[in-house]
C-alpha cells in the first residue's frame, strides 16, 4: 500500500507542481502586474538583444531538417505498428492540426499585420509605398508560412514515433530516450522536462484566450455597442470556457473532432466570401506575386539580420513570431502527434507544413488584400492609427465593403470556434503531461486546466499584464530550442535503428 502511494505522487509531481506555478503566475500578475511586466521584459530583451541569430538559425533548421526527413528513406515509414492506418479522416486530420496550431492569430492579425508592415515597414523602406505594399505580404507569408508549421513538425514527428511506434508516453521528455536513456527520462531530469512543457503551454494559451476575447469584444462593441469592460470579458470567457471543457471532456473523436471541422467549414467559408466582395483581382495579384517573392527570398529572408545597424523591425516581427511558435510548440506537437497515428512520416510533414502554410498564404492574400486596398483612401495616418488597435482594426476594413456587417458577425463567431479549438485542444494536452503521457486522460485534470486557462486569462486581462505574460512565455520558452534541436538528434539516432522493408 505504502508503495502505491508513493508511486501516485510520483505521477501526481508534474501535476501538482505546475497547477502551484500556474497559480502564483497569475497571483503575480494581478497583485504586483508592474514588477512581472518588468521582469518579462528583461528577459524578452535579452533574448532579442543576444539571441535573435540563433531564432534564425534554428527555425531555418527545422524547416530543412523536416524536407530532409520527408524525402529520405524514412519517410514511408508509419508512424505505429506497419500495417496501422490513420484514426481520422484527412479533413478531420487537417482540421484539428491547423485549429490548434494557428487559431486566433489568424483572424487576429490577418488584416493587421500587413497593414501594420505597409505603415511602419523594415528600415531602407518608405512607408505607405508600392514597394512596403509587396515587403508587407512577403513579410506576412513568412511569419506564417512554412517556419512555423516546420517548428510543429519536430516536436509532434518525434512524439508520434514514440508514442506510436514505440509505445513511450506521450510526454516531451520521451523525445529524450535515445540520448540519455529511458530510467532518466523517468526521473527528475524528465520531470522538469515536463513541467517546463506545461508551464510554456498554459502560458502561450492564456495569452491567447485574452486576446480572442479582446477581440471578440471590440467586434460586438463595434457592431452591437456591447460595453468594452471587465464583466463583459468575464461573460466572454466563462461562455467559451464552458464549451471547450465541454468538448475536451468529450474527447477526440466527440467534442474536439466536431468543433474542429465547424470551424474548418466556417473558416472557408469566410474566406470565400470576403474574396467575393473584396478586390478579387488584386487578391489574385498579391497570392502571385507574394508567392513569388516570398519563395524567391526565402533563404535570404530566413537569415535576414543586420551585423552593422539596428535590427528593430527583425526583433519586434521576426524574432517576436519565432519565439512564440516555439513557445507554442509543445503543446501544438503534442496535439497534433495525439491525431496522427498510422500516417507516414512523409504524408504527416506535407500535412503539416504544406497544407496549412498554403492555407495561411490564402487567407493572408484576402484579408491583407482586402487592408491594402482601402489603405490608400484612408491615407496612412489613419492606417497606422488602426494598426495601433488591431483588435478592432478587421471590423474597421470590412465596415468599407458590401456585406461588411454579415462578414463581421461571421468573424465573430470564427473567433469563438478557433478559440474554442486552441483551448480544448490545450486541455487534452496539459492533462496528457499531468497524467503521464496518458492518450486518453481523466476528466478531472481536464476540467481543472480547462478552469485555471480561463482564470489566468481573466485575471492578467484585469490586471493588465497580459503582454507581458505573452513576453515572459516566449522568453521562458527560449531553451526549447535546444529541445527540439536534440529531438532531431533524438530521431536521427532511432530511425537509423529502424530495419525497413
Amino acid at each position: 500500500m505504502k508503495e502505491q502511494k508513493q508511486n501516485a505522487a510520483g505521477k501526481n509531481t508534474v501535476y501538482l507542481i505546475s497547477v502551484v506555478i500556474s497559480v502564483v503566475i497569475a497571483v503575480w500578475g494581478i497583485a504586483s502586474s508592474k514588477t512581472f511586466e518588468a521582469a518579462a521584459n528583461f528577459l524578452m530583451v535579452a533574448v532579442k538583444k543576444n539571441l535573435s541569430w540563433l531564432y534564425l538559425l534554428a527555425m531555418l533548421f527545422f524547416v530543412i531538417f523536416a524536407v530532409a526527413v520527408a524525402c529520405s528513406k524514412y519517410g514511408k515509414m508509419r508512424l505505429g505498428p506497419d500495417d496501422c492506418k490513420p484514426e481520422y479522416s484527412t479533413t478531420s486530420w487537417f482540421a484539428m492540426l491547423f485549429g490548434a496550431g494557428m487559431g486566433i492569430g489568424l483572424v487576429f492579425w490577418g488584416i493587421s499585420e500587413p497593414m501594420s508592415h505597409f505603415a511602419s515597414p523594415i528600415a531602407g523602406i518608405e512607408p505607405g509605398t508600392e514597394e512596403a505594399a509587396l515587403f508587407a505580404m512577403k513579410a506576412s507569408f513568412m511569419h506564417w508560412g512554412f517556419h512555423p508549421w516546420a517548428n510543429y513538425s519536430i516536436i509532434g514527428l518525434g512524439l508520434a514515433y514514440f508514442q506510436f511506434r514505440k509505445n513511450k508516453p506521450g510526454l516531451i521528455s520521451s523525445l529524450f530516450i535515445p540520448i540519455i536513456g529511458e530510467e532518466r527520462c523517468r526521473g527528475p531530469i524528465g520531470k522538469i522536462i515536463d513541467i517546463f512543457a506545461v508551464i510554456a503551454t498554459i502560458a502561450g494559451v492564456a495569452t491567447s484566450l485574452g486576446m480572442g476575447t479582446m477581440q471578440i469584444n471590440s467586434g460586438l462593441n463595434f457592431l452591437f455597442n456591447v460595453p468594452n469592460t471587465v464583466l463583459t470579458w468575464l461573460v466572454i470567457i466563462v461562455i467559451i470556457a464552458v464549451i471547450y471543457i465541454w468538448t475536451a471532456v468529450s474527447g477526440v473523436d466527440k467534442g474536439i473532432k466536431i468543433i474542429s471541422d465547424v470551424n474548418l467549414y466556417l473558416a472557408a467559408g469566410l474566406v470565400l466570401v470576403a474574396f467575393l466582395v473584396g478586390p478579387k483581382i488584386e487578391i489574385l495579384n498579391i497570392f502571385t506575386r507574394g508567392t513569388g517573392d516570398y519563395i524567391n527570398g526565402f533563404f535570404t529572408d530566413s537569415l535576414i539580420i543586420n551585423p552593422f545597424g539596428e535590427n528593430g523591425w527583425l526583433d519586434g516581427w521576426r524574432v517576436f513570431y519565432w519565439a512564440w511558435w516555439i513557445a507554442w510548440a509543445p503543446f501544438v506537437g503534442t496535439f497534433i502527434a495525439r491525431i496522427s497515428k498510422g500516417r507516414t512520416v512523409r504524408e504527416f510533414i506535407i500535412g503539416v507544413i504544406v497544407a496549412p502554410a498554403v492555407a495561411s498564404i490564402l487567407w493572408f492574400s484576402v484579408f491583407g488584400g482586402m487592408g491594402l486596398n482601402v489603405a490608400d483612401s484612408l491615407g496612412l495616418e489613419k492606417v497606422s492609427e488602426m494598426v495601433g488597435h488591431p483588435e478592432i482594426a478587421l471590423f474597421e476594413v470590412f465596415s468599407q465593403y458590401p456585406l461588411g456587417t454579415i462578414l463581421s458577425i461571421v468573424t465573430i463567431v470564427l473567433l469563438c470556434t478557433f478559440f474554442i479549438t486552441s483551448a480544448n485542444s490545450a486541455t487534452f494536452v496539459l492533462s496528457m503531461f499531468s497524467s503521464e503521457g496518458d492518450l486518453n486522460p481523466g476528466n478531472r485534470k481536464k476540467i481543472v486546466w480547462g478552469v485555471l486557462q480561463a482564470a489566468i486569462a481573466f485575471a492578467l486581462l484585469m490586471s493588465g499584464g497580459l503582454q507581458a505574460l505573452q513576453t515572459a512565455s516566449i522568453a521562458a520558452a527560449f531553451p526549447f530550442i535546444f529541445i527540439m534541436l536534440f529531438t532531431c538528434w533524438s530521431l536521427v539516432k532511432a530511425f537509423r535503428e529502424e530495419k525497413l522493408g
